[in-house]
């Protein structure tokens, strides 16, 4: 079992030490992300990093997981040695194991350096190996191999030497007091809006071509009996709205997979949730809680997932953010063709101010007290910026992607199955006609209901408002305020999902009630306080 504080370069070291690639593993059935990677000299079975001073689930599930294996690789970081040494030994006395001492390039040259590798193994009973985890040579792999062959006990006695060096990443203008956090603001939005703005260029090209294979298919399964028909070929069907996940949303979630991903193996994320830390604490999350925030522009779910590792009294506001604030790559996809089909692109810049500015009214609402007290610091630590390397990139965008085709893909097909079934059977109409005089307390015209219910199950159904001239029908304020509405007022079916997966159903139906009041109040104060600024 490999075990380790957060970012000392477990997963690195592992990949490269086995030149494996990781396979799924779960504590017990649980729903921790665990990575084994499989190679010469037995398993390694890559734990989420522990973070003693919080208490997040990863780290819970963890420590409980210790107790059962027998056999540690523990990985220490050599620029903070003494600190993780301190909060580490004591889970492992007793084991047998080694130590990777990492990070070993940051201090490699300083006098007694060395000198401290002996006395360290010498302290703790085991042996212990210097190298650069991201970076391991071909001998220090070939020292390693030979130490967990040959691994020893650890001392029971907590080893009480003290190296006295701790190394600090060096200051850059990202821990500036009032230009860093901007800057970091700005870095952590641009992944979302550089991806967006690609992949729907690249789809805008690619959707004419897959249209011309599709159309011919669609008209023959609409020959079908219903409802059949319905649910291969009808407005919402498998064949009409199966390449409109494949050519919109994937291409965003691969390249925003790619981009987060670039920033987590290279530190960055990191540093830039440090920066912005001081900025959110008044609203009850952590900076590394934005970034969870954030890679939901990507996929809901694998933002969900990630929380895993939040404190715990941080982690359902988070959740809760990703849920209301998080427009993934689906819902900016058909946002922007929404507002492309009315000839206002333009107005993407407005509906994200708003939906950035109401998502941070609504964190604030819905934190706890205790996240939000002053004693409560929640953890937060500046790391050093490495050159990212291919395979860390492609590891860490793995996940975000197999939780997309794995998790998300499935249940969108499910549930389209269930929307077309509804539009046969005409519930979903029934429900548009409930909801029509309601519109007009949003100023919104009576055509715009069934778009806010289907948007409600699948955020593809912001599309509705682009058909039959509905778009362009509108003034930009109610355009503005009904994509809004359908894009906040519920969380797609698939978050809720992943949230009772996750968590519990009774958070599920708590976040869903609190989004729907939020989202109504903040509409109308769009709708009615646009009307005043503009002076119609």
């Amino acid at each position: 079992m490999v075990v380790g504080n957060e970012s000392t370069g477990k997963s690195s070291l592992v990949a490269g030490l086995t030149g494996a690639h990781p396979q799924a593993w779960n504590f017990r059935g649980s729903t921790v992300a665990v990575q084994a990677y499989p190679g010469p000299d037995g398993t390694f079975v890559d734990t989420p990093g522990i973070v003693r001073r919080s208490d997040t689930e990863t780290t819970r599930v963890a420590l409980a997981e210790l107790g059962r294996h027998d056999t540690v690789l523990l990985v220490i970081q050599a620029t903070r040695i003494d600190t993780d040494l301190a909060e580490l030994l004591p889970l492992v006395a007793g084991k047998r194991g080694i130590i990777a001492l990492t990070f070993w390039d940051k201090v490699a040259g300083a006098p007694g350096t060395e000198r401290a590798v002996e006395r360290l193994s010498a302290a703790v009973g085991v042996e212990v190996v210097a190298l650069d985890a991201r970076r391991p040579t071909g001998e220090e792999k070939a020292a390693l191999r030979r130490a967990v062959a040959g691994a020893r006990e650890f001392s029971a006695r907590v080893s009480g030497e003290r190296f006295g060096w701790r190394l600090e990443p060096s200051r850059s203008v990202l821990d500036w007091p009032h230009a860093g956090p901007l800057l970091a603001m700005a870095l952590l939005i641009a992944p979302a809006v550089v991806a967006v703005w690609t992949a729907n260029t690249f789809a805008g090209w690619l959707a004419p071509h897959v249209d011309s294979v599709i159309e011919p298919i669609g008209e023959r399964l609409g020959q079908l009996p219903a409802p059949v028909s319905d649910v291969t070929a009808g407005d919402y069907g498998l064949v009409t709205m199966g390449p409109l996940l494949l050519v919109w949303a994937l291409p965003t979630v691969f390249l925003y997979s790619l981009l987060l991903a670039v920033y987590k193996a290279s530190g960055l994320a990191e540093r830039l949730a440090a920066s912005v830390h001081r900025l959110v604490r008044p609203l009850g999350l952590a900076g590394r809680d934005i970034v969870r925030v954030l890679m939901g522009y990507g996929c809901n779910v694998p933002a969900v997932v990630s929380t895993r590792s939040c404190s715990g009294c941080s982690r359902d506001a988070t959740i809760a953010a990703i849920a209301f604030g998080s427009a993934c790559s689906y819902q900016l996809g058909a946002t922007l063709a929404v507002f492309a089909a009315a000839g206002a692109p333009a107005l993407v810049v407005p509906f994200l101010i708003y939906l950035t500015a109401t998502t941070l009214v609504y964190i604030r609402l819905v934190s706890s007290p205790l996240s939000r007290s002053r004693p409560n610091l929640l953890v937060v630590e500046r790391t050093f910026l490495e050159r990212p390397r291919v395979a860390a990139v492609w590891r860490e965008a793995r996940f975000t992607l197999t939780s997309f085709l794995r998790q998300a893909l499935p249940v969108f097909f499910a549930i389209t199955v269930i929307a077309s079934l509804a539009a046969w059977a005409g519930v979903l109409d029934l429900g548009a006609r409930w909801l029509r005089p309601a519109m007009a307390a949003f100023d919104l015209p009576p055509e715009s209901a069934l778009t806010v219910i289907l948007a409600s199950v699948r955020k593809d159904g912001l599309l509705l408002l682009s058909e039959h001239g509905l778009a362009a029908s509108m003034s930009q304020l109610q355009l503005l305020t009904a994509v809004y509405l359908a894009g906040v007022l519920l969380p797609c079916l698939v978050t809720v999902l992943t949230i009772t997966r996750e968590r519990s159903a009774r958070l599920a139906a708590r976040i869903v009630t609190r989004q729907a009041g939020a989202a109504v109040a903040f509409t109308l104060l769009l709708a009615w306080g646009g009307r005043v600024i503009l002076g119609s």
